[in-house]
């Protein structure tokens, strides 16, 4: 087992764009790079992003030629189909890119996400109507048909007092880069869930999910990554109020020659602001890459934040390789705590004893073990019909590493 992480102090830094975001700068100025959170650069101008070369520290992980095009290539082609189901309270919009809504929770952030900004037509808004309390999941597919080079924005708009369950659920096969916008207001209630089960062959897939969060706002957001040939989310959470918190858990299955990449960014610019992150991966087969960056920033402004993050992986057979890295940022030690950890390693043998001790057979014991590993995360998507079907993909995979 490792165990990785750094603290840092570095300079409030600011973005770029005439828009109102928490931190802004003049129209053509845009942050300087750097490798600490507060220095990236942040622009909707793809100009302001340099040609990828695999060197830079937001990339250095990433197979750069599996992205077939989306961080190079004009994205001109059609993106994947979005439709709507599960509460008539919801409103479904198509929004051209002048929609003041648009691009209001995040500035890109990478050459993936800018390019995804620089090419896509129309966005697609789904608003949670203010005071509104949605009990059934609210189902949005999204659906890819092709593998030409697309490009994809949408926005969910969880209004103040709202509640409301939304899954996006990914399937088909795809070409695409997405920045997905998640505006939660003030005392909202708003639970995300992501689902990559694109088909494996041909399929790329990057997803920018920016979320912006009211005064005493709660945002769950859960990340399920199970199919694609590449996909990369990077999920990102800024607080516009006090008193906010954020839940992250993600769940990641790597098989055999697949990469799925997970980047997250909690920025803590509000006083007494809690965020909480735990993701796990399950890795089997040669050529299986799993990534997983978690950073959080506490800046000076931000007293009395309580933050902890956690990331647990388990190497299921030969070949896989899992990269880790919790990174944590403090410019304020006026705080109610902050910690991280990171973990890699194969099945405890001690749990696989004590269960073959009591005459579980060896095969049904390893599945046991990984079973309670990873269902805690399906737990927290709160909706027993998909987390059902969750649960049997995820069995499919443990049988297919049993083989």
């Amino acid at each position: 087992m490792t165990q990785e992480g750094e603290k840092l102090a570095t300079e409030h830094s600011t973005a770029t764009d005439e828009r109102e975001v928490e931190v802004s700068l003049p129209k053509g100025a845009k942050k300087p790079a750097g490798n600490s959170r507060a220095e990236r650069t942040a622009s909707y101008d793809l100009a302001d992003f340099p040609e990828l070369t695999g060197r830079e520290e937001d990339f250095r992980f990433t197979p750069l030629k599996r992205l077939k095009g989306l961080h190079s290539d004009e994205l001109t082609a059609e993106a994947p189909a979005v439709t709507v189901s599960g509460s008539d309270l919801v409103r479904v919009e198509t929004v051209g890119r002048d929609d003041a809504r648009v691009g209001s929770a995040g500035i890109p952030e990478d050459r993936l996400s800018a390019n995804a900004w620089a090419h896509f037509r129309e966005a697609t808004v789904i608003t949670v109507p203010r005071e509104a309390e949605i009990a059934d999941t609210v189902l949005v597919e999204i659906k890819g048909s092709h593998t030409d080079p697309a490009a994809q924005h949408l926005i969910v708009d969880a209004q103040a007092f709202s509640k409301a369950r939304i899954v996006l659920h990914h399937s088909g096969t795809a070409v695409v880069s997405q920045n997905i916008e998640f505006l939660v207001g003030d005392s909202a209630n708003l639970t995300v869930v992501t689902l990559q089960e694109w088909q494996d062959q041909g399929t790329a897939h990057a997803s920018a999910q920016h979320g912006k969060l009211g005064r005493d706002a709660r945002f769950k957001h859960v990340s399920v990554n199970l199919g694609g040939d590449t996909v990369r989310v990077t999920p990102a959470v800024r607080y516009t109020g006090p008193g906010a918190e954020v839940e992250m858990y993600g769940l990641t299955f790597v098989d055999d020659d697949q990469h799925l990449e997970s980047r997250l960014f909690v920025d803590h610019s509000q006083p007494n602001c809690v965020s909480r992150v735990t993701y796990k991966s399950a890795l089997q087969g040669r050529g299986a890459h799993g990534v997983w960056v978690g950073d959080v920033l506490i800046r000076p402004e931000a007293e009395g934040t309580d933050t902890y993050e956690l990331n647990r992986n388990l190497i299921l057979n030969d070949g896989p390789r899992m990269d880790s890295i919790p990174n944590l940022e403090i410019e304020t030690g006026l705080i109610a705590g902050a910690g991280h950890a990171s973990t890699t390693g194969q099945l405890d043998s001690e749990h696989l004893y004590y269960l073959m001790s009591r005459g579980i057979p060896e095969v049904e014991a390893r599945r046991l073990v990984v079973r309670g590993f990873l269902f805690e995360i399906l737990q927290q998507i709160e909706d027993e019909g998909i987390e059902a079907r969750l649960r049997d993909v995820v069995e499919a995979e443990l049988s297919n590493a049993d083989h």
